[in-house]
């Protein structure tokens, strides 16, 4: 049985309203914490949250049969808490099995330290939420912000840009992507060669460090700065990367005869054969792109190349940043209104800018009504985009690329114009913050996982600004609650 929360306090539990936080800490866990403890207090906001987490998470799962699991609540926190440190799950494993608050926080008492998480547990309830379910929540936690700032009913002034999410990979090249295609090809057929009791990769061990030196070899002549002739530094090249493709052949061949004993003896194991079979097609691949360009001095397209085996989606992306030439992930869009808070995001895959300025402000306006006007740099413009733009906002700060004639040249100095493009520079401090606590680089697999993070990431974020507001509102009162009693004793 699964429930969102546990409403029968136990003996030495602390309701969430009670937890007291030091004003005087400089962490971050406990300014997150203020904002969850606010979720938690407001009844409206609580009762929003929690009947989207008991209707999205797991929908086909009967929550009222079963073992007790994590509390909803506990995964929602859990989730937030990595993100906003920016931490591992060996990390987040460590805290919410020692941190004495934040266990206050999931609904634990001084007298259950016996109550320990797994590991596993929070790898598989913390990846339940979704993307769609972390979308909603966060309408509703960016309603709750406006309404602790008493800006409810005022304009929202967007400003909008991209930024580069990286994944999880190492620098590719052709020859250390066909060493991940065959590292993986071999291995996984000599385990199953193992469990099938077949001698024919017993030494797959020695031909993998064997493949090993001859694709280090390979590099090696590529970075060579030897005091030699060019021609004959290029007839080394070629031959080492032709001595590697011929050994990479002789195992794929290898591989090939092993597959059909295997599927002879094992034929019910099919998930195990596609798998290595996408990993051949990998190799071979990558053997033609080596072969086309340093054997015959082809220029492989940029459409045919493939950065990553293991995160397929991750770009090859040049922003033409000072001192980052490149770099392998993939844009994500964010739209940010005056009060810091996130209104709306979107994952770029194999997207510019102009190709989503219009519909972000579509789904924003979707959302958030009150949203009337935008900034953006450069990247955004098309003259489409100029036009219909103005169709969902009262004013758009966008400047147009090139030459400017006299009307928008104009149009670009009016007062208007010129002060919502120096606020619009403020979007980068939210990408930074953004950056600071997760977003810098995503360590979970897949489009799926790249997009849950995201999600989870903008959450946290306006969770956290909400716990800012909190700090200081806490703060401030604290500070005259001080003066007050000093005035007392004075005047006593």
């Amino acid at each position: 049985m699964r429930v969102v929360q546990n409403t029968q306090m136990e003996l030495g539990e602390i309701d969430v309203s009670q937890i007291k936080f030091d004003l005087r800490s400089r962490d971050d866990i406990p300014k997150i914490l203020r904002g969850l403890q606010h979720l938690y207090m407001n009844e409206e906001l609580r009762h929003s949250v929690f009947a989207l987490l008991e209707s999205e998470i797991a929908p086909k799962v009967d929550k009222s049969t079963g073992r007790p699991g994590m509390t909803l609540w506990s995964i929602l926190v859990c989730g937030v808490l990595r993100l906003d440190l920016n931490a591992d799950y060996y990390r987040l494993h460590e805290l919410v099995n020692q941190h004495k608050t934040l266990r206050e926080m999931l609904g634990h008492h001084l007298y259950d330290e016996d109550k320990k998480y797994v590991y596993q547990t929070l790898v598989e309830n913390v990846n339940l939420l979704t993307p769609e379910l972390l979308d909603k929540i966060n309408q509703i936690i960016v309603a709750g912000g406006h309404a602790l700032l008493k800006k409810g009913e005022g304009v929202l002034r967007g400003r909008c840009d991209s930024f580069v999410v990286e994944t999880d990979v190492h620098f590719p090249t052709d020859i250390n992507l066909l060493w991940d295609a065959l590292r993986k090809a071999i291995t996984l057929t000599a385990h199953w060669c193992e469990r099938q009791q077949l001698s024919d990769w017993r030494q797959y061990s020695y031909n993998l460090r064997q493949l090993k030196r001859l694709m280090r070899s390979a590099q090696n002549k590529k970075r060579s700065k030897a005091k030699t002739r060019q021609d004959k530094i290029d007839a080394q090249v070629t031959q080492a990367h032709q001595a590697y493709i011929d050994q990479a052949r002789s195992h794929l061949d290898k591989i090939q005869a092993t597959l059909t004993k295997l599927t002879a003896t094992a034929s019910t194991e099919l998930l195990q054969k596609i798998e290595i079979e996408g990993y051949i097609k990998h190799a071979e691949r990558q053997i033609d792109q080596i072969e086309r360009r340093v054997i015959k001095g082809e220029v492989i397209p940029h459409a045919e190349k493939v950065f990553s085996l293991f995160e397929p989606h991750t770009e090859w992306i040049s922003k033409g940043k000072a001192g980052v030439p490149v770099e392998l992930g993939v844009k994500v869009c964010i739209l940010e209104d005056q009060h810091q808070f996130i209104l709306h995001h979107h994952v770029m895959e194999k997207q510019t800018d102009d190709q989503i300025a219009v519909s972000i402000i579509a789904e924003a306006k979707k959302r958030f009504p009150k949203l009337n006007t935008c900034s953006f740099d450069k990247g955004f413009h098309s003259p489409a985009n100029q036009a219909e733009l103005i169709q969902h906002l009262d004013q758009i700060t966008l400047p147009r690329k090139g030459k400017l004639s006299k009307e928008r040249q104009a149009v670009e100095r009016t007062e208007e114009f010129v002060k919502a493009r120096r606020a619009h520079s403020a979007v980068e401090s939210a990408i930074n913050a953004l950056e600071v606590h997760g977003l810098d680089k995503c360590p979970d697999h897949g489009i799926d996982g790249f997009k849950r993070y995201v999600a989870l990431a903008i959450v946290t974020r306006n969770i956290r600004r909400m716990g800012d507001i909190l700090w200081q509102q806490d703060v401030e009162r604290a500070r005259k609650a001080k003066e007050k009693s000093l005035k007392y004793q004075r005047t006593a």
